[in-house]
């Protein structure tokens, strides 16, 4: 089975969050800050199993713009400079679709380095 592909993607500046609509009917409003500790670079996700490294204090980022890559994936452009993470469809749709767990686990993370995490200003 392959990969749903992405048929629309709506970035919402102003609360933050990156919609992506699938062309199997699934629809994902995921947070840029949720997109950003969990980027696919090696910056954050390492260079293999067991490596990631959950970065702090990314409540109030913003995604700037969107690059596409070929016609499988884009890069996000975030506001504190980071975007060497690329984005395929895959990890997106999977970023979407397992979005509860991958939230409370990366809660977890954080609490486990002792980071008290600030909601953002609205």
């Amino acid at each position: 089975m392959s990969t749903p592909t992405p048929t629309e993607l709506n970035l919402h500046r102003m609360s933050r969050v990156l919609e992506v609509t699938f062309d199997d009917g699934s629809n994902f409003k995921l947070p840029a800050e949720y997109l950003r500790v969990y980027s696919p670079s090696a910056e954050v996700a390492g260079h293999g199993p067991g490596q990631r490294k959950v970065p702090l204090g990314k409540e109030g980022v913003n995604i700037d713009r969107i690059e596409p890559v070929g016609n499988y994936a884009v890069v996000l452009h975030f506001d504190d400079e980071h975007n060497t993470g690329i984005y395929s469809w895959e990890t997106l749709y999977n970023l979407g679709k397992h979005y509860d767990d991958l939230w409370a686990q990366y809660l977890e993370e954080l609490k486990e380095k002792g980071y008290t995490r600030k909601e953002p200003a609205a």
